[in-house]
C-alpha cells in the first residue's frame, strides 16, 4: 500500500528543469501563503458535497460542495491568526516564516483523503516559471473522526505529523495504526467516561442514543454503552443519522423516539448530521425529552437557536474548556473581500455577515443573482454577531494550540533548544527538515502558552482531559451555553465531577427529569427480571415470608436470622414469639391439676393398702408388687410436670428418662403380678431444640435419637403385650378375686392409648406435641390405677363382707 501511495505522489507532482510540473489537479478552493516552512490544513468549510453521477467514459466532474459554515471558517482564521502571531514573535522561530496551505474537505472522508494527498505532493499554486515551495512539514486536520482516520491512515506510514482539533474517536489513540497522529481535544475514551458519569450523577437508568453513522458516532456510543452498563444503565435504542440521509430515514428515527418510553436521549453526533433530525423533531413538536449532547454540537451556533430551544431547551453536556483570545477579534473584523478579491470563501462569508453581495473588480456578477449588491463601504468593526465573540473559544482555541505546538516542535528541531533560550542559532538547515523528526519533537513538546495553559501530549498523542459542563438556557431571547460545572481526569483515570445542580434549567423546569423503564422497587419487594427485556425493566415481587428487603431497589431479599421473622411490610426482622406449654395457660393448668390428682390418688391408694395390708384382698393382690406398682404410678403421674414450662437442659434430661423408667417399672410390676418378672430400663435423652413455625419459635426438647425414643416405647409395648396375653389366658380362672380380668382390661386401655399416641404425636404441631405426650401418660396411668386398684378399694370401703379369706378363696359351685 505504501509503495502504491508513493507512486501516486510521484506521478501527481514531478520536478522538471523549469520547475514543478503537475499531472493532476485537486480543484478545490484553497488558502495559500508561502513561507520558509509550510504547514498544511484541512477544514470542512463547506459542509456538504453535491453528489454527481459518473459515467466512467470521461474524466469525472469537479467536486462541488455547499453549505458555508461560519463556525468552521473561524477555525481556519484562527490558524491564519496563529501563524501571523508566530511570524511576528521574535522568540519563536526567529527569522523564519511559516506558510500555509488550507484545503476544504466538504466533511467527506474521500475528499479529506484527496486533500491530504494533494498537500503531501506539493503546492499547486506554484507557476511553471517559479521555484518549488517547500513541502509541508506538518498537517492540521481534520474535524471529523472518519476524515482523520483516512488522513492519518494514509500519511502515517510517511511519518507526517498530523494534529486534529476536533476528532475525538478513541480509535485514533492507537499508536500502532496512527503513529504520528496528535490532537488538542480529549479522546472519546474520556468523553464516554464523562457522559457516563453524568448519567450516573442524575440517576438516569433508561436512556436512548442517537449516533452519527460513521466512525465518530459508532465508536463513541460503543464506548459510552460499555461505561454506563457498569452502573446498571440500559440503552433502550440506538438510532443512526447522517447528513446525506433522506428525509424518510430521519422520520424513521422520529418514530423511534415517539414510540419509546425513554425521557433522556444522548445524541453522539456532529452538528451537520444531527441538525436535520433536530428540524424534524421541532416540526413534530416532540417535547419533554431531556437531551444530552456530546462535544460536537452543544456549542454549535447552527443548532443553538430559539427555534431549536422549543424541543431542545435544557440540553446538557460536556465541552472542552473555553479560552479567550482577545487579539483575534481585530483579525476577524478585518476580513474583507475588497482586500483580496480572489481570496476563497470570503465572498460567502461577506454575504452572510453583511447581507449583500460585494461588487469586486474583475469578478463578473451572475446575471440571475437577485441578492442585494454592496455599496463598498460596509464594515464589520461594530458587528455584534457571535462570530466575533472571542471570549468563549473552544474548538477555535484547539486550532490555535495546534499551530503553536507545531511551531514549538519546529523551533526545537531547527535550533536544538527550547523557546526562550538566550542564544538562538540554527543547528539544522530548513531544507533538511523531515516530517519524521518533526513528529519526534512534537511528541516531546511541553510548554505553557501566553494564557497559562500547559500544552503537551501523552504517549498516545492525546492532551490532558478536562471538560466544562454546559446547560442550554434561553436568556434575553438567545440560547446561551451556561457553564455550571467541571470534570477533570487524573493520570490514573479517576475523575472529579462538580456540578451546580440547583442552577440547571431542565426541559421539565427546575426538577431533575427521571428516566426509568421500571420504577424503583419499594422496601419489602425485590426485582424480578422480565424475560426478553433489558435488566432495567423488571417487576417488583414481595419478599417471601421470613425474608426482608429494607432498602429500595433490592435485587434479592435477605433471610432473617433463625430466631427472627419478617414483619408484615417485609422490611424488618422481628423476634419470633417463643411458644411452649406453660403452667398458667388453660391447657397447662388442666394437665397439671389432672397430674396432681392422679399422683394424689396413687398416694392415697398406697396409704389404704398399707393400712389394710393384713386383709385378704390386699394379701391376695400381692402387697409388695401392688405397692411398687402404686409407687411407679405415683411417679408416672408426676412425670408430666417435667413436660410443662420452658424446656431446660435438666428438664429435658429428666422428662424422657423419668417417662421410660417409670413406665417400664409400672408395666413390669403389672407383668410381675401375673408372672414373676422384674426388669428395669434406663434411657437418657439430653438436650433441647428450637423448632421454627413461621412467626413463632416452639421450644421443644430434643429427644436425641428418634430410634432410641421409639425403642423405649417398643420395650414398654412388648412388656404390655406379654402381660396382656398372660392376663387374657388367666381371665377365666375360678377365683372369686381374679386380678387377671382387671389387668387385661387395664392393659387394653394402655395399649389403645399408646397405639393412638404415635400418629397423634407425629401430626401434632408445636407445643401440642408435648400436650399429646402428657395426655397419653396420664390416660394410661389412670387406666392402670382405676382398673386395677378401684375394685379393691371398692371392696375395702363399700363391701367389707367380701374382704374375707373364705370369700377370696371360695369357688362358685352350681
Amino acid at each position: 500500500m505504501q509503495r502504491g501511495i508513493l507512486l501516486f505522489l510521484c506521478v501527481l507532482s514531478t520536478s522538471t528543469v523549469s520547475g514543478c510540473e503537475l499531472f493532476g489537479r485537486f480543484d478545490m478552493p484553497s488558502l495559500f501563503k508561502e513561507g520558509d516552512i509550510m504547514i498544511g490544513g484541512i477544514f470542512p468549510i463547506l459542509i456538504k458535497q453535491i453528489l454527481s453521477t459518473s459515467t466512467f467514459d470521461k474524466e469525472p466532474p469537479k467536486v462541488q460542495c455547499e453549505g458555508f459554515d461560519l463556525r468552521i471558517y473561524r477555525w481556519t482564521q484562527a490558524m491564519l491568526f496563529a501563524i501571523e502571531e508566530i511570524n511576528n514573535d521574535p522568540a519563536l522561530l526567529p527569522n523564519i516564516s511559516l506558510g500555509y496551505r488550507i484545503l476544504n474537505s466538504c466533511a467527506s472522508p474521500t475528499n479529506a483523503l484527496r486533500a491530504a494527498l494533494t498537500l503531501a505532493s506539493g503546492a499547486e499554486e506554484a507557476k511553471a516559471t517559479s521555484h518549488c515551495p517547500p513541502a509541508i512539514s506538518a498537517l492540521i486536520a481534520e474535524s471529523g473522526s472518519s476524515q482523520s482516520i483516512a488522513v492519518a491512515g494514509i500519511l502515517g506510514p510517511f511519518h507526517m505529523p498530523i494534529i486534529s482539533y476536533f476528532s475525538t474517536c478513541a480509535c485514533l489513540s492507537d499508536r500502532n495504526k496512527y503513529p504520528t497522529f496528535f490532537r488538542t481535544i480529549p479522546s472519546d475514551y474520556f468523553q464516554a467516561k464523562a457522559l457516563a458519569a453524568l448519567v450516573k450523577h442524575f440517576g438516569w437508568q433508561w436512556i436512548g442514543a442517537i449516533q452519527s453513522d460513521n466512525d465518530y458516532g459508532r465508536n463513541g456510543i460503543l464506548a459510552f454503552k460499555e461505561e454506563v452498563e457498569k452502573f446498571g444503565v440500559c440503552v433502550a435504542f440506538v438510532a443512526s443519522v447522517l447528513r446525506t440521509y433522506t428525509r424518510d430515514e430521519f422520520l424513521e428515527v422520529v418514530e423511534i423516539i415517539k414510540q419509546s418510553s425513554v425521557k433522556v436521549i444522548l445524541a453522539f453526533s456532529v452538528d451537520g448530521d444531527f441538525y436535520p433530525l433536530m428540524q424534524e423533531i421541532v416540526n413534530h413538536n416532540i417535547t419533554g425529552i431531556q437531551w444530552i449532547s456530546c462535544v460536537a454540537w452543544i456549542t454549535s451556533s447552527r443548532t443553538s437557536t430559539p427555534e431549536m430551544y422549543r424541543s431542545f431547551g435544557g440540553t446538557v453536556g460536556f465541552v472542552m474548556q473555553k479560552m479567550a483570545i482577545p487579539k483575534l477579534k481585530h483579525f476577524l473584523t478585518s476580513i474583507s473581500p475588497y482586500t483580496d478579491p480572489n481570496a476563497p470563501f470570503v465572498r460567502d462569508f461577506w454575504e452572510i455577515m453583511v447581507g449583500c453581495t460585494p461588487v469586486l473588480p474583475g469578478v463578473h456578477a451572475v446575471t440571475e443573482d437577485t441578492k442585494k449588491r454592496c455599496i463598498g463601504n460596509e464594515t464589520l468593526m461594530n458587528s455584534e454577531d457571535d462570530f466575533f465573540n472571542v471570549t468563549q473559544l473552544r474548538v477555535t482555541y484547539n486550532v490555535y494550540k495546534a499551530v503553536y505546538a507545531i511551531a514549538h516542535a519546529l523551533h526545537q528541531l531547527v535550533f536544538c533548544q527550547p523557546v526562550g533560550a538566550q542564544t538562538v542559532k540554527q543547528c539544522l538547515n530548513l531544507t533538511d527538515i523531515q516530517p519524521k523528526e518533526v513528529s519526534k519533537k512534537l511528541q516531546r513538546v511541553n510548554f505553557t502558552n501566553q494564557f497559562g495553559d500547559e500544552v503537551f501530549f501523552d504517549e498516545n498523542g492525546d492532551p490532558p482531559a478536562s471538560y466544562d459542563f454546559i446547560n442550554w438556557q434561553l436568556i434575553n431571547g438567545k440560547v446561551q451555553h451556561v457553564t455550571l460545572g467541571h470534570l477533570s481526569f487524573a493520570a490514573n483515570g479517576d475523575y472529579k465531577l462538580s456540578i451546580e445542580d440547583e442552577k440547571i434549567v431542565w426541559r421539565t423546569g427546575k426538577t431533575v427529569p427521571t428516566s426509568v423503564c421500571s420504577n424503583v422497587c419499594p422496601v419489602g419487594t425485590r426485582k424480578a427480571q422480565i424475560q426478553g427485556k433489558p435488566i432495567c425493566c423488571f417487576d417488583c415481587v414481595p419478599c417471601a415470608d421470613g425474608t426482608i428487603a429494607n432498602s429500595t431497589g433490592a435485587a434479592d431479599c435477605t433471610p432473617c436470622p433463625k430466631e427472627y421473622w419478617s414483619n408484615e411490610r417485609k422490611d424488618d426482622c422481628i423476634p419470633r414469639t417463643i411458644e411452649f406449654l406453660k403452667y398458667h395457660e388453660p391447657m397447662g393448668l388442666a394437665l397439671t391439676l389432672v397430674s396432681l390428682l392422679g399422683a394424689s390418688l396413687s398416694l392415697a391408694t398406697m396409704l389404704v393398702f398399707i393400712n389394710y395390708r393384713e386383709t385378704p384382698v390386699i394379701k391376695a393382690s400381692n402387697f409388695e408388687l401392688s405397692s411398687l406398682l402404686l409407687f411407679s404410678l405415683f411417679l408416672c403421674f408426676l412425670c408430666p410436670l417435667t413436660f410443662l414450662g420452658r424446656p431446660t437442659v435438666w428438664t429435658c434430661m429428666l422428662r424422657h428418662t423419668a417417662f421410660g423408667v417409670t413406665f417400664a417399672l409400672c408395666i413390669s410390676c403389672v407383668l410381675g403380678k401375673t408372672i414373676v418378672v422384674v426388669t428395669a430400663f434406663k434411657a437418657t435423652f439430653p438436650g433441647n431444640k428450637v423448632a421454627g413455625n413461621n412467626k413463632m419459635i416452639v421450644l421443644e426438647c430434643n429427644t436425641g435419637s428418634q430410634a432410641a425414643f421409639y425403642a423405649v416405647l417398643g420395650y414398654i409395648g412388648v412388656l404390655a403385650i406379654i402381660c396382656l396375653i398372660l392376663a387374657f389366658m388367666a381371665r377365666k380362672l375360678p377365683d372369686n378375686f381374679n386380678e387377671a380380668k382387671l389387668i387385661t382390661f387395664s392393659l387394653l386401655i394402655f395399649c389403645a392409648v399408646w397405639i393412638t399416641f404415635v400418629p397423634a404425636y407425629i401430626s401434632s404441631p408445636g407445643k401440642f406435641t408435648v400436650a399429646v405426650e402428657i395426655f397419653a401418660i396420664l390416660s394410661s396411668a389412670f387406666g392402670l390405677l382405676i382398673c386395677i386398684f378401684a375394685p379393691k378399694c371398692y371392696i375395702i370401703f363399700l363391701k367389707p363382707e367380701k374382704n374375707t379369706k373364705k370369700h377370696v378363696m371360695g369357688k362358685i359351685i352350681k
